[in-house]
């Protein structure tokens, strides 16, 4: 009896595990969506991408007063973050990277770490350089499905996320915009020719990413109640992960990859030490880049020379 009520303990314990890993992996893959439309489109590495999601945070805090005094609920903080962040991604695409785009991309790479490091000391010279609290996102109670009780901020970042990559894909497939994506992503020269705006294409690529991570944003802030200029570095990292496991350049590659992640950190904190999570998360990194370079889900492509 005793062992059949432990069994029972330890599978409910795994269970649990693995909806919080969904949770945070959830954001993962928001963030990593951003991540692989860019490269996937404009063949960049943009990891200023975190930060991106740290500026929707501060965007969400600054908004709260005005939400308030209207009487809405505390999540409509995500629709200044997300305006806010779009532009910033556009603004960021047209000023840093739009001028290198036949440069080598070593050069992008290095601007993309430059605009990265620029975020976070404007954040931290112009903001705070410390942690500041946010308020509780959602007042709702757990839900109680077949005995284990899951936190309201669970159900609702996963939804939001797997509604979010559905919308997009609807988007990338049958929009006019999205189609110019796709066209822009296997050869930008030759959507040029046959009338795609390739600058407009590219920016709204920049606008598309930006507004996930903010949304990222909102529903870190709902799990993590705290706002600091740093908080989008190693989860921009983590999310690049995510988007190297999947396939990078690849949409339900970076969902799946983001999932993945998140429960093998989850796993990995509660089973074998809370300080190795971030080590099995590099660790998968440096096996898929031995294993299959192109992800789970990405393709051996030959680029021309």
């Amino acid at each position: 009896m005793v062992f059949i009520l432990k069994e029972r303990v330890d599978k409910m314990k795994l269970i649990i595990q693995i909806i919080n890993g969904m949770q945070i992996g959830s954001i993962y893959a928001l963030v990593s969506l951003g991540y692989t439309m860019v490269y996937g489109i404009a063949k960049l590495i943009n990891f200023a991408h975190g930060d991106i999601l740290m500026v929707g945070s501060y965007i969400a805090l600054f908004s709260l007063p005005v939400v308030r005094n209207l009487g809405l609920p505390i999540w409509f903080v995500v629709i200044p973050a997300v305006i806010i962040s779009a532009i910033l991604g556009v603004v960021i695409e047209m000023i840093a990277y739009r001028p290198l785009r036949d440069s080598p991309r070593i050069a992008n790479l290095i601007t993309a770490i430059g605009v990265s490091i620029l975020l976070q000391n404007l954040a931290m010279k112009f903001i705070a350089t410390g942690a500041t609290p946010f308020p509780k996102v959602f007042d709702k109670g757990p839900l109680v499905i077949g005995g284990i009780s899951i936190n309201f901020t669970i159900v609702i970042t996963v939804i939001v996320t797997f509604v979010l990559f559905g919308v997009l894909n609807f988007f990338m497939t049958k929009t006019k915009h999205g189609k110019a994506m796709l066209a822009v992503s296997e050869d930008y020269e030759a959507a040029q020719l046959v009338g795609v705006n390739v600058n407009r294409t590219i920016s709204l690529t920049f606008a598309i990413g930006s507004g996930l991570a903010a949304v990222g944003s909102v529903l870190y802030l709902a799990s993590y109640p705290q706002v600091e200029p740093l908080m989008g570095s190693m989860l921009g990292i983590k999310a690049f992960v995510a988007a190297v496991l999947g396939g990078i350049g690849v949409l339900h590659g970076a969902v799946i990859g983001g999932l993945i992640l998140g429960i093998v950190e989850a796993l990995t904190k509660s089973y074998i030490s809370s300080q190795l999570g971030d080590a099995f998360v590099f660790g998968i990194l440096i096996l898929v880049l031995l294993i299959k370079p192109t992800g789970i889900f990405g393709k051996n492509t030959r680029e021309k020379v």
